[in-house]
C-alpha cells in the first residue's frame, strides 16, 4: 500500500481524522474482509467505501437505487478530480459500449450503477473482465423485503460477488432494523462479515411532538425560537409553495423546494439556503441530495412521515455540528385519519397497476415489444388529467414499477420552449425599435435560429440568456410580451419527471412477474405508518429511547429533553404553580391559550396540560371566542 487513508482523506475531504467506525470499516476492507455498516444520516457512509478504493488499485462498482443520488455522488467526485462514471437511463448501445471500454482501460476509479443495469448481458461480461478493488451496496436496505423501501431488482447485488468473488464488499445503510440488516447479510451472500453498528444516538438533538390545532402558528412560534438555518418538511409541493409564502408574510426569510423545480432553480435555491441568505427551506422529499449544512437548528415535519426510518433519516439532518438542534414532529387531531387515509387511497393494487403500464405505453404510443432503454420526460398532473387517474395513487404505482424494475422514474424538471413568429417582418423590426432591451433579446432569437416565420421551431431558454447576459426569467417575460403582442405563438411545457423503459412492452407479461410482491409491499407499508402512528401516540416513554428501540439499541436513561420526559418531570413539580399563575392572570380578563404562553413563564406544554385540568376540575370555562374565563 504506497498511500495510507489519512493521506486519502486529507487530500480530497481536508479532514485530518476519521469519525466513528471509519477508520475500522475502511481497515477492514482493506485487510480483504467483507462489511456491513450500518450508520447514522450525516455519519459519513460513503467515505468508508471511496477512500479506501482511492487507496487499492482499480475500480470500485457502486450500486445505488436513485439515479439523483448517483449523479449527486459523481459530480462530487469529479469536482475533486477523480474520475467516476456513471451508468443511468437513455444511454445508446454504442455509448454503453464506450463508457463500459473506459471502466476496463480508461483508468476510472469508480463506476456508478442502478440495479437494473446489472441485468444487462454487455454491463454482466464487462464487470467479469474488470479490475475491480472493491464493490459496494448503498441503501443496501432497499434488498430486504422488510425495508422500508424494498426494491426487488437488489437482489440482483447478489451477482457481482459471483463475478469477483474475492473482491470485498461493503453492505451500508442508515435505516436497518435488525431483522432487515440480517437480511442484508443472506441476499449479498456475505454471511461473514464484520458488521460496524455506530449509535444512532443524536444526543444533540431534541426529538418532540408538537399537538396543535393550528399548525401554522405553531410554525412561527418555533421558528421564533430558532436562530440559525431550519427545514420544514411538508406532503406535497402545493403545501410547500403555500407555506413559504405564509411565512415570508411574516418576514420569516424563506424558500421552498420540491421535485417539480428545474435543476436551475433547485441550484440556486439550495445555494442561498446553504450560505444562510434564506434562513427557512420548506420542503418536500425531494430534498436530501447535496443537504450538506452542519448548522441546520431545526428540522420540524409538517405532517405525518409514512415511516419512522424517513422521519429519522429527515430529522437527522438537523445539528450535524455537534451543536443543540430541534426535531419537531407537529400535528393536529385531523392529521392522523387524514394521514390513513391519503395512504391507503394511494396504495396501488395489481388489477390498477396493470392497467396503468398499459396507459403510460400508450401515451407514448409505444408499440408491443419495444420501448426498452427510451426516455421520456413526463408530466404527472397532464397524465392524470387525460385518464382521469387519482395523482397519489399513480405517482405511488410508478414507484412501485420502479421498484420493481419495470421502469426507471427519476424527478428532474425540464421545461421545453418552442416559438413561432407569425407577424410580417416589418411589424416585428418595428416592434424590437420600440423595445431596447427586449428588443436585443429577439435579434438575437433571430440570429441563432432559422425558419422562425415558417414553423414552431424549439428553443433553448439557457442558451439565449448566455448570449444575450439576461437571466433566464427575463428571456421568458420577452418571449411572453411578444405572443402578448400577437406577433408570436410561445409554448412552454413543463416536465417533472424522467420516465425510462426498461423492459419492452408486452403488457400483463411484464407486470405478472411484480404481482406476488405487490401485497407484500403493501403490508409493509402498512405495518411502517402503523410504527409512526404508535411513535406519535408515545405519552410515557422517552422520544430518543422509542427511536432507538425501533432500530434494535438500546439507550441508558431518558433524554429528559423531548416532549415526554419535559411533561413528566416539569409537569408533576410545577402543576400547582403553572395553574395558580394561570388564574391570577385570568383574573384580569379572559385571555387566549396564546395570550397566556405569552405572559406566563413557563413550559407551553405545561400551560396547555393545566387549562385542560381547570376545564375538567370546573375552574375555567371556554368562551365561543377561544377565550379563558373564571367560572
Amino acid at each position: 500500500m504506497d498511500i495510507f487513508p489519512e493521506e486519502v482523506l486529507k487530500k480530497h475531504w481536508g479532514f485530518d481524522t476519521f469519525r466513528g467506525s471509519q477508520k475500522k470499516i475502511i481497515t477492514s476492507l482493506l485487510d480483504g474482509h467483507d462489511v456491513l455498516a450500518l450508520m447514522p444520516t450525516g455519519g459519513g457512509k460513503s467515505i468508508c467505501f471511496q477512500v479506501p478504493a482511492l487507496v487499492k488499485e482499480g475500480i470500485c462498482i457502486v450500486i445505488s437505487p436513485l439515479v439523483a443520488l448517483i449523479q449527486d455522488q459523481v459530480q462530487t467526485l469529479r469536482q475533486k478530480g477523480v474520475k467516476a462514471i456513471e451508468l443511468t437511463g437513455g444511454i445508446s448501445p454504442n455509448n454503453l459500449d464506450m463508457l463500459l471500454d473506459n471502466c476496463i482501460y480508461g483508468n476510472y476509479k469508480f463506476l456508478y450503477l442502478s440495479p437494473e443495469r446489472l441485468q444487462h448481458p454487455l454491463v454482466k461480461e464487462r464487470i467479469q473482465q474488470m479490475s475491480v478493488s472493491l464493490i459496494a451496496i448503498d441503501e443496501a436496505h432497499c434488498i430486504s423485503e422488510w425495508g422500508h423501501d424494498f426494491r426487488p431488482t437488489y437482489r440482483q447485488c447478489s451477482l457481482l460477488k459471483e463475478l469477483h468473488p474475492k473482491i470485498p464488499t461493503i453492505a451500508l445503510t442508515a435505516t436497518a432494523t435488525q431483522k432487515v440488516a440480517e437480511d442484508i447479510l443472506v441476499n449479498l451472500n456475505i454471511p461473514t462479515a464484520i458488521t460496524y453498528r455506530d449509535s444512532f444516538e443524536r444526543k444533540n438533538i431534541v426529538f418532540s411532538v408538537e399537538h396543535r390545532q393550528d399548525k401554522n402558528y405553531g410554525v412561527k412560534k418555533a421558528l421564533q425560537n430558532t436562530k440559525k438555518g431550519a427545514i420544514i418538511y411538508v406532503r406535497s409541493r402545493k403545501d410547500a409553495v403555500l407555506l413559504s409564502r405564509n411565512l415570508n408574510k411574516d418576514k420569516a426569510i424563506s424558500t421552498y423546494f420540491h421535485g417539480g423545480l428545474t435543476n436551475f432553480d433547485k441550484k440556486e435555491r439550495l445555494k442561498a439556503w446553504l450560505e444562510n441568505k434564506v434562513r427557512v427551506m420548506v420542503a418536500t422529499n425531494a430534498f436530501g441530495m447535496g443537504v450538506d449544512k452542519p448548522d441546520v437548528e431545526m428540522v420540524l415535519h409538517y405532517h405525518v412521515p409514512s415511516s419512522i426510518e424517513n422521519y429519522f433519516q429527515e430529522a437527522g439532518r438537523a445539528g450535524r455540528n455537534g451543536e443543540p438542534a430541534k426535531a419537531i414532529l407537529m400535528v393536529n387531531q385531523n392529521d392522523v385519519e387524514r394521514s390513513k387515509k391519503q395512504f391507503l387511497d394511494a396504495l396501488p393494487d395489481i388489477s390498477f397497476t396493470k392497467e396503468l403500464y398499459k396507459r403510460l405505453n400508450a401515451f407514448f404510443q409505444i408499440a408491443y415489444n419495444e420501448g426498452i432503454n427510451e426516455e421520456y420526460h413526463f408530466n404527472l398532473n397532464v397524465f392524470c388529467e387525460h385518464y382521469g387517474l387519482h395523482p397519489g395513487k399513480t405517482y405511488s404505482t410508478l414507484k412501485l414499477l420502479d421498484q420493481n424494475g419495470v421502469i426507471s422514474l427519476v424527478e428532474r424538471s425540464r421545461e421545453t420552449n418552442t416559438i413561432h413568429l407569425i407577424s410580417q417582418k416589418e411589424g416585428l423590426f418595428k416592434w424590437i425599435g420600440q423595445h431596447a432591451k427586449m428588443g436585443h433579446i429577439v435579434q438575437v432569437l433571430l440570429r441563432t435560429y432559422g425558419g422562425l416565420f415558417e414553423f414552431e421551431t424549439k428553443i433553448n431558454i439557457s442558451l439565449l440568456s448566455k448570449k444575450t447576459n439576461e437571466s433566464q426569467r427575463y428571456i421568458n417575460e420577452t418571449l411572453k410580451k411578444l405572443e402578448k403582442d400577437g406577433l408570436a405563438i410561445y409554448k412552454s411545457t413543463q416536465h417533472d419527471l424522467v420516465i425510462t423503459f426498461l423492459k419492452p412492452r408486452e403488457d400483463e407479461r411484464t407486470i405478472n412477474p411484480v404481482a406476488p410482491t405487490i401485497d407484500k409491499l403493501n403490508t409493509t407499508k402498512k405495518e411502517k405508518l402503523q410504527s409512526m402512528l404508535d411513535y406519535i401516540d408515545t405519552i410515557n416513554s422517552c422520544r430518543a429511547m422509542v427511536l432507538l428501540k425501533y432500530f434494535g439499541e438500546k439507550a441508558p436513561l431518558p433524554c429528559g429533553k423531548c416532549d415526554v420526559c419535559i411533561k413528566k418531570r416539569g409537569y408533576q413539580d410545577r402543576g400547582n404553580d403553572v395553574k395558580q399563575d394561570i388564574i391570577t392572570t385570568i383574573t384580569l380578563g379572559p385571555k387566549t391559550s396564546r395570550d397566556l404562553v405569552k405572559l406566563i413563564d413557563h413550559h407551553e406544554e405545561h400551560i396547555l396540560e393545566s387549562l385542560r385540568d381547570l376545564l375538567e376540575d370546573g375552574a375555567l370555562k371556554l368562551n365561543t371566542n377561544n377565550t379563558y374565563d373564571i367560572k
